[in-house]
């Protein structure tokens, strides 16, 4: 009987174990999640436009502030900043500007320069994703494309007024026998800088071939960037002096460093060629004293123009 009992006792033992064992087996299954992971959607697209107008927070990203465009390749993370050279410049990708990484959908950047930013990522459409930093508040909208049908020169014309930003100095290389005599044909140089910067432009009558360095600029005031009607390929520059001249142009882009500016009022044509180059990597990376480029928007500089009139009209006035 007392056999039997610890016969039964051992059945009874071992039928509790597998039936345990058993149950952890189940509870240790792996599920799939659901849906694509982050590293598949933001590899969905080879480059990913930033709308900063659509972008909100009180605080900016100064890498995501300055990009046009950022692509996520194998962990690295290219950014095209400048607009000369854009759609050749690391095959249309950019520059490479710093390492990433996800974890679910949280986005980790670690940047060259920067350092260290994470981005709780949330999918809005097909081809749409916001990027939100928690410690800053800010939120940046991207928008998905293949190099093939990104339209580059699109991006381009539309932000001129960035583009002039991205030389130390424009150099005066021609100006046309056509035209009447007039103040501007004095003017060998060109700068363009962010707005605040003590103005948006400064102008030299220093002669042609002058040291960047030795400069000395003569002239400082706003300047703003407008379409012309039915004309994709060509602009209107407005310069807005200090001493309450105006002159405009009609602004078109000759190539990645050159620009040709005709003046309707004299019918005069000159060139100008884009001299030290600035490789935009942050809006914090030291270049302060080279005309960091703050993307702006157009709003801003229009109100500034137009405060400017007022002030020049009221001094006629008087």
């Amino acid at each position: 009987m007392k056999t039997i009992k610890k016969l039964f006792g051992f059945v009874l033992i071992a039928a509790l174990f597998t039936s345990c064992y058993s149950e952890v087996v189940v509870t240790d299954d792996y599920i799939e999640p659901a849906g694509p992971t982050l590293n598949q959607v933001l590899n969905q697209y080879e480059i990913w436009y930033i709308d900063i107008d659509r972008s909100s927070g009180d605080t900016v990203v100064p890498f995501l502030q300055k990009a046009f465009t950022v692509s996520f390749r194998n962990g690295t993370l290219f950014a095209n900043n400048n607009l000369s050279g854009i759609g050749q410049n690391g095959g249309g990708f950019g520059i490479a500007v710093a390492g990433y990484d996800t974890f679910n959908y949280e986005l980790d950047v670690a940047h060259d320069l920067d350092g260290d930013y994470s981005f709780d990522v949330r999918v809005l459409s097909n081809f749409e994703i916001e990027l939100y930093h928690p410690f800053t508040g800010a939120r940046y909208i991207l928008e998905g494309f293949q190099r093939s049908s990104f339209d580059y020169d699109l991006v381009f014309y539309e932000n001129i007024h960035y583009f002039l930003q991205e030389f130390e100095a424009w150099e005066k290389i021609y100006a046309s026998d056509e035209g009447e005599v007039n103040p501007f044909d004095d003017e060998n140089f060109l700068q363009f800088l962010p707005a605040g910067n003590s103005g948006n432009f400064r102008s030299s009558i220093d002669p042609n071939g002058t040291y960047i360095n030795d400069i000395i600029w003569d002239f400082n005031g706003i300047y703003d960037v407008d379409d012309i009607p039915g004309e994709f390929y060509q602009k209107t520059l407005f310069l807005e002096y200090n001493t309450l001249e105006f002159e405009d142009f009609d602004l078109t882009i000759i190539d990645d460093t050159t620009i040709e500016l005709y003046q309707p009022s004299t019918g005069t044509t000159y060139e100008f060629r884009g001299r030290g180059y600035i490789e935009f990597r942050t809006s914090t990376d030291g270049k302060s004293t080279k005309l960091p480029k703050y993307r702006k928007k157009t709003a801003t500089i229009k109100k500034e123009i137009e405060a400017l009139k007022e002030k020049k009209l009221k001094a006629l006035k008087e």
